[in-house]
């Protein structure tokens, strides 16, 4: 049970601020603090924002909203940049990368890819929704009526061959 007065940050990420994809692979940008969340994002996560206006470039935004970024400069010892990603809202819940950008945060890909070339059968990236309103319930869970339907009476129990 929740504590009272707390909500799930990744519901409210989820239902509501749903940004347009920018697939900004060439238009790296400085971070500013305003565009970081300005002085509240500063206090709720320091090390972060600090490490992100030092040495960061924003690279582009998902449909969550959520920022990533690389390093300016190499400092890996395999010559790579350092990859990142700043959660919209404040959620920190790694099922809110969509694949394409998950992709990249782990060297697969070189750029994110392009959710305009998604096949017709795949179906839109979904974070996961455990401890939510939208998670799974099956027939017969309390939060669904919790009736069931009778047992058939087809189980047999095992019993060992003296």
């Amino acid at each position: 049970m929740p504590a009272r007065g707390w909500t799930d940050p990744t519901v409210s990420c989820i239902a509501g601020g749903m940004n347009e994809h920018r697939d900004t692979a060439d238009a790296s940008t400085v971070p500013t603090l305003a565009s970081l969340g300005g002085l509240r994002r500063l206090i709720a996560n320091p090390g972060l924002t600090l490490h992100t206006l030092r040495h960061g470039l924003m690279v582009g935004q998902d449909s969550f909203g959520n920022r990533y970024f690389e390093e300016r400069r190499a400092s890996r010892p395999d010559g790579r940049k350092r990859r990142w990603v700043i959660y919209a809202c404040g959620a920190r819940e790694a099922s809110l990368v969509p694949p394409e950008w998950h992709a990249w945060l782990h060297f697969t890909t070189d750029a994110p890819l392009s959710e305009a070339s998604r096949r017709p059968w795949q179906k839109p990236h979904q974070p996961n929704l455990t401890g939510t309103p939208g998670s799974y319930r099956p027939r017969g869970h309390d939060y669904r009526g919790g009736t069931r339907g009778m047992a058939t009476g087809d189980y047999e129990s095992w019993t060992p061959e003296g």
